[in-house]
């Protein structure tokens, strides 16, 4: 079949840009709302004449309680997100991407505006976007340089892009040790021209956002883009034709859309003033259709630019394209739909119901303090002394008037206390709606000394848990802004380029990255308070220090060094340092290897342990058999003292009969008579 002409592709791609804009316009409405909300300006709710025009600032209150809290836990360290490998090999590129995007593109970028303004529109106005591009610039710097000796000039301008403008030269003598030297020397003024392109990141006013009303997403839409106005001028220097941008007509009024701006910009400028027409400005509209131009029943994501209208002949540029760069980012979800949940849309009502309650106390209490006076006709003699009363001046009355009966004044009842319950009711239903609470935003520190620590947590951790959902539904949406400007990185930074990075000149080339890889943004630490995150990280570093103690600081299964970087660095972030590196040193993967070789040349101390135990055991074993060989030599000592003395005992009764025989011998000799054992006894005796 045919390709789609350009006049068909106009036609289609106009009708969708109608759809969207009168799906701005009805949303333009409740952005308008909130922002007079946010402001002050509460149309809907006007005062009475003569009577007080106070104004409830609830909404501005409660946004400016929690959005310190999600900017601190978005923003407040300095890696704002990681990036994860895809496939095996993407490791290191991963933490270069991680280190270049955090330290040197998101800066450059103007990321930490766009993420403030775009969180700010989101608790206000439901939604806010973020869109990001690569620009390019054209840098001129034109500079003076005097003094120049021949070689310093010739290196001055050795550049392509310098253009001398410029040029003097004169004679100076100098001094050298073989005496006054003539040396020629240069001034010269010069121009460096220098092309020069970054990433930027940018909060889109929704004024200007373009999505159909049918998309519950950005992937989702078949249209998606910005409408906005520019001078001719830079249409011009964004290289497009200059007869052609100077034929087209000047941005018409759309009244729906300069109202919204209006209020946004608070009338920050005057539509009247007289314009030169290369300051004109011109309907340009920036949309990413998809659309089936080649007619093969696939629609392809194509990359439109209009200006000064939607038809044919204001088509600017048309060619395929692989993403949609912008980002929806919410605080709280609407399930199955575009648009989130405000702060506003929860607050608006009460801060209605407020200022009138503030109003009608302040009314009551402006009654009691300035009384309506009761004057009789006539007998005042001055009535500008009770109409307008002041310090000292007297109230003449004429004679003869009771001068009690004269003045008088309309009493009304004092019921402005009974306001003030009710005023606390909706501050309470504030919190419930919104779980932003005084407790939670941050107060006085002898704010809650009159309640136990666990109520006190209670409070707090209410607040905390709201802020924390806002914060990752949030921080889910600028997952989309960092794969985007990664993307963006890979696709246009031709060339490696070298930047310092805590301390050090760092090389990164990200045409070898991987554009596919995962992003996470960081919200680990931050959520709640500041003690919270310093004692959970005290806990992951006992875990840690257990599991080294157990299994050795190398080849360990559970903890690696990177781990215990990562918990030491987590750690100082918590306690509200935002550079780890000048506290501690990361380990480079030399000093690893290092330690692993000497730790690979020491002895196993298993075998060390092994052999120790085996060594004691040995020792011990010769010790019993010392003991046991001296126990035995012992014994035989006892031994033989048993019976060497059994011994010495028998010969000495052998030696004691001897002696008795003899004895008897003796006797029997001298009598010559048989000696009887009775007889021995007797002569014994």
């Amino acid at each position: 079949m045919a390709a789609m002409q350009k006049q068909q592709i106009a036609a289609q791609v106009s009708q969708l840009v109608k759809d969207c804009e009168n799906y701005r316009d009805e949303l333009s409405v409740d952005r308008i709302k909130a922002m007079e909300y946010y402001d002050g300006t509460m149309k809907d709710t006007p005062a009475d004449p003569n009577r007080s025009k106070v104004v409830s600032r609830d909404v501005r209150s409660a946004i400016k309680k929690v959005l310190p809290s999600l900017i601190r836990t978005i923003l407040g360290n300095d890696k704002v997100v990681e990036y994860a490998p895809m496939n095996e090999g993407d490791e290191a590129a991963a933490e270069q991407a991680t280190d270049y995007i955090n330290y040197v593109v998101f800066p450059e970028s103007d990321g930490y505006d766009a993420v403030q303004d775009a969180a700010h529109d989101a608790l206000k106005l439901r939604n806010g976007v973020i869109r990001w591009w690569y620009d390019k610039k054209r840098k001129v710097q034109v500079s003076t340089h005097t003094g120049l000796d021949e070689p310093s000039l010739i290196q001055l301008v050795a550049d392509d892009d310098v253009e001398v403008l410029e040029q003097s030269q004169y004679v100076d003598q100098i001094d050298t040790p073989q005496g006054p030297v003539d040396v020629p020397l240069f001034n010269v003024k010069i121009r460096r021209v220098a092309e020069y392109g970054c990433a930027k990141l940018a909060a889109v006013p929704l004024e200007e956002f373009l999505i159909h009303p049918d998309a519950i997403s950005i992937d989702d839409s078949p249209i998606t883009g910005i409408k906005t106005q520019l001078r001719r001028s830079d249409l011009v220097a964004m290289g497009y034709d200059r007869e052609l941008i100077e034929g087209l007509p000047a941005s018409g009024s759309d009244i729906k859309e300069e109202e919204e701006e209006f209020t946004r910009r608070r009338d920050a400028f005057d539509e009247n003033d007289s314009i030169v027409k290369a300051l004109q400005e011109v309907d340009y509209y920036e949309l990413y259709v998809k659309i089936d131009v080649d007619d093969d029943g696939i629609a392809e994501l194509r990359r439109m630019c209009f200006a000064g209208g939607l038809a044919e002949a204001n088509l600017l540029d048309d060619e395929e394209t692989d993403e949609v760069p912008f980002a929806d980012l919410i605080v709280e979800r609407r399930p199955h739909q575009r648009e989130g949940n405000s702060v506003t849309d929860d607050m608006a009502e009460i801060q209605r119901v407020k200022t009138v309650l503030m109003r009608q106390t302040l009314d009551n209490l402006y009654w009691q303090n300035n009384q309506q006076p009761i004057v009789q006709e006539g007998v005042i003699q001055n009535p500008e002394s009770v109409l307008n009363p002041k310090f000292g001046q007297p109230i003449r009355v004429g004679q003869g008037t009771d001068v009690r009966g004269a003045v008088g004044y309309n009493t009304v009842p004092f019921v402005a206390q009974q306001s003030f319950g009710m005023l606390a009711y909706m501050d309470q239903e504030a919190t419930d709606r919104t779980g932003i609470s005084d407790a939670s935003a941050g107060m006085a520190p002898d704010a809650l000394q009159n309640m136990t620590a666990k109520a006190s947590a209670m409070i707090e951790a209410a607040g905390i848990g709201q802020t924390e959902l806002m914060v990752r539904t949030f921080a889910q949406g600028l997952k989309r802004v960092f794969q985007g400007l990664l993307r963006l990185v890979i696709k246009h930074q031709d060339k490696p380029r070298t930047v310092r990075l805590r301390g050090q000149w760092v090389t990164y080339d990200p045409r070898q990255w991987n554009a596919d890889m995962d992003a996470t943004v960081n919200t680990g630490l931050g959520a709640g308070t500041r003690e919270r995150d310093m004692m959970l990280m005290q806990v992951v570093g006992s875990q840690q220090e257990k599991l080294l103690a157990a299994y050795g600081p190398l080849d360990n299964p559970f903890v690696s060094i990177d781990n215990i970087w990562n918990s030491v660095s987590r750690g100082v972030e918590a306690a509200g340092l935002r550079t780890p590196d000048l506290y501690f040193t990361k380990p480079t993967p030399e000093q690893l290897q290092k330690m692993q070789q000497a730790q690979a040349n020491k002895p196993n101390p298993e075998m060390q342990k092994l052999q120790m135990q085996m060594h004691a055991q040995a020792e011990k074993a010769k010790l019993d058999a010392q003991i046991d060989l001296k126990k035995i030599e012992t014994q035989a000592r006892i031994e033989m003292a048993r019976l060497k003395q059994e011994g010495e005992l028998k010969r000495y009764q052998i030696d004691q009969e001897i002696m008795l025989k003899r004895q008897q011998n003796a006797a029997q000799m001298l009598t010559r008579e048989p000696i009887t054992e009775a007889r021995i006894g007797g002569i014994a005796g």
